[in-house]
Order: C-alpha cells, then sequence, then structure tokens
C-alpha cells in the first residue's frame, strides 16, 4: 500500500492507494470513524459496479449504510441535486455524528462534499474515487461545490475528508475517454511541478492511459497526490500558492461553461486551458519557445472532441471575465516559467491570445479531417 499523507494539524488525514481497497474499505474507515450511521452518495453507472462491494465492506464492520445516488454528469453539481441530497439525509436521520461517503468521481465528490460540509454545520466526510481525474486531483486538499449557470465551481468550500481511499483497479472499467480526461490533470501536476514525471509521461503516455503499465500508472497516481498535498499544506485556502492547481483551468472553465457542461470532460478542456495557457506564457516571454514546443507536442497527443462552431472569443472572454480567480485588481492566471515550474501573474493579452488559440484549434481541426 501507498500512503501520502496530507498534513493540516488537527485535521490531517490520509490517502491509502492500494490495488483492491475497495474491499477492505469498512476497515480503513473505521480507523478514522468511530460512529455507525454511513450515506454512501453515488452516481447510477459507480453505484451499479461498486455501491454493493462498498456497503457489504461497510456492513462487516458494522456500519448501518444507505445508498442515495445522483444522475450522471456534471449537471449534478446543481443547487437542485444539493437540495436532493439534504432531503435523502434527513430522510434516513443522518445526524453529526453520521458519515457521509462519496463514491465516484469528481462531480459526485465535489457535491457530496458540499453537502456534508453544509449539512447541520459539517458532517464527517471520505472521498472514495473512482475516476482517474478524481484520484489524482478533485478528491485530495478538501475543495467542495457546485456550479452556477454563469461559472464552474461558483459556490462551494473548503472542507477535508477523514481520508481518501484510491483503488487503482476500479480504473479498468472506464470507458477511454474518461482515462484520457483524467490524465489531462496528471500532466498539468508534471508541468507546474514535476519536470521528471513530464518527462516519464512524454515517453509512457499512450501506454499508461490505455491501462497497459498499471504498476507505473499507481506511481503517477501517488505522485500527484503527493504533489496536491503538499501544495494545500502550504496554502490550503487558495490565498496565493494553491492557485497553480489552476494551470489550464482559466479557459478550460470558460469552455465549459459556454458549452453548458454537457459536451467535454472537465479533464479534455484543461488540456485545451493548458495549450492556451502555454501559448500565453511563451507569449508574455515567461517559457522558452523549446519548451512550448514540447508541451504542445504532448497536449495534442490527447484524443479531444473539437470545439464546437458555435464557441467564440468573445464568449470565451466573456466567461472569463467571471470566473472565481478574479481579483479586485483584475484576473491572474498560472502560467510557466519553466517545465515543472508554475508562476501566478497578472492576465495580459487574454483577448489576442484567445482569438490565436481558438484560430490555432479550429485550423488543426480542419486538417486533421
Amino acid at each position: 500500500m501507498k500512503t501520502v499523507r496530507v498534513r493540516l494539524d488537527k485535521r490531517t488525514y490520509e490517502i491509502l492507494i492500494q490495488f483492491g481497497i475497495l474491499n477492505q474499505a469498512g476497515k480503513w474507515i473505521r480507523n478514522v470513524f468511530p460512529g455507525s450511521h454511513a450515506v454512501i452518495v453515488s452516481d447510477q453507472t459507480v453505484s451499479r459496479l461498486y455501491g454493493a462491494r462498498v456497503q457489504n465492506a461497510l456492513e462487516k464492520e458494522g456500519f448501518q449504510t444507505s445508498i442515495h445516488m445522483v444522475p450522471d454528469g456534471e449537471n449534478s453539481k446543481s443547487s437542485e441535486q444539493l437540495q436532493a441530497l439534504y432531503d435523502a439525509f434527513l430522510r434516513v436521520g443522518l445526524k453529526r455524528d453520521g458519515l457521509v461517503i462519496a463514491l465516484g468521481g469528481g462531480v459526485v465528490g465535489d457535491l457530496a462534499g458540499f453537502a456534508a460540509a453544509t449539512f447541520l454545520r459539517g458532517v464527517p466526510l471520505v472521498q472514495i474515487p473512482t475516476t482517474l481525474l478524481a484520484q489524482v486531483d478533485s478528491s485530495v486538499g478538501g475543495k467542495v461545490g457546485i456550479n452556477h449557470p454563469l461559472g464552474k465551481n461558483l459556490i462551494g468550500s473548503f472542507y477535508q475528508p477523514k481520508c481518501v481511499l484510491i483503488d487503482p483497479e476500479v480504473l479498468q472499467t472506464l470507458p477511454p475517454r474518461e482515462l484520457w480526461a483524467g490524465a489531462g490533470e496528471v500532466i498539468k501536476y508534471a508541468l507546474i511541478r514535476d519536470g521528471d514525471l513530464f518527462r516519464l509521461l512524454e515517453s509512457h503516455l499512450e501506454k499508461l492511459f490505455r491501462l497497459e503499465e498499471m504498476d507505473l500508472l499507481e506511481s503517477v497516481i501517488t505522485r500527484c497526490c503527493q504533489i496536491k498535498a503538499w501544495v494545500v499544506e502550504q496554502d490550503e485556502t487558495e490565498t496565493e500558492l494553491r492557485r497553480i492547481l489552476n494551470f489550464g483551468h482559466t479557459l478550460g472553465h470558460a469552455l465549459e461553461a459556454e458549452t453548458q457542461y454537457r459536451y467535454f470532460r472537465h479533464g479534455e478542456t484543461v488540456v485545451y486551458g493548458m495549450q492556451w495557457a502555454t501559448q500565453l506564457s511563451c507569449s508574455m516571454g515567461l517559457i522558452s519557445e523549446k519548451d512550448s514546443t514540447r508541451i504542445q507536442s504532448v497536449l495534442e497527443r490527447f484524443p479531444l472532441p473539437p470545439v464546437p462552431k458555435f464557441v467564440t472569443p468573445e464568449g470565451l472572454m466573456k466567461r472569463i471575465g467571471v470566473d472565481k480567480k478574479q481579483t479586485a485588481t483584475g484576473l491572474r492566471v498560472v502560467l510557466l516559467k519553466r517545465i515543472g515550474k508554475a508562476s501566478i501573474v497578472p492576465a495580459k493579452e487574454l483577448d489576442t491570445i484567445t482569438h490565436m488559440w481558438l484560430e490555432g484549434i479550429r485550423y488543426g481541426q480542419k486538417n486533421k479531417k
């Protein structure tokens, strides 16, 4: 078993990474939670695959359990589904000494986590992420929340779990598109913090995310969790350093919102966003053309859906204008100084770069046909 500790004084917790850990979920959760009542929140797909397995593992340790399912997809990160969760908690009699378990991808983790953070002013939470994106990113660090029609994750909180259980085995049931979406967040960690990880991904990208090198993938997941834990320990509530985790997200979130959260996976928009941010980094003289070319060459290997024709630079800029990373002095963006080193700087030339980026994407997509 690989263990990553997130050190936050009294709220310190562990990320446990092991093949087959789902079958022992009750034992590990019992180590951090003395109560007996647990509500599992999952989506319909994950519940069908793993709900009974987790429920059985919990009941072996004496837990009283129930499962509440939310619809699949990003649109479940809504005020309507949040209210439905509150209703479910009340129906089953969840108290402050009960437990919420988020079993699923980033949508479930964010939604269930925000419900746990706000129900009865906070009930304990455990994250069991079942997508690559959630395993390397969204389940770690305590960011929870829902979307607003004007933007992604505009309503939320910081609420740390009691533990995170990661089972790489579950990735074998993910569709290829979901694996590649998660790979986008993996590349992000390499670019902002670990040049050696980027070099590994350069040479193993396709084999890793076709699940042909599972032992190596487990190590990559662990490394991403280590980077995330280090950043969160330095800056839990995103006053400065933690913002580097948003590399690629400024344009990515705008692209998601502009397509109504129905067209792209989150990790796909992050890849597009990293292309945009790398182009901006090079334009502003922060990163060398050589590094920019290396990065773009790797990002172009991702199988991405084409950007819809109705997406315009003007529409994206309007979305960027309500990005939650705005400050009183304007938008600051995460850019690169080199591979493995990120920096947070005031935004410049966004309109020009957005036009150039979208024009380049459309040209490349046309040539691929």
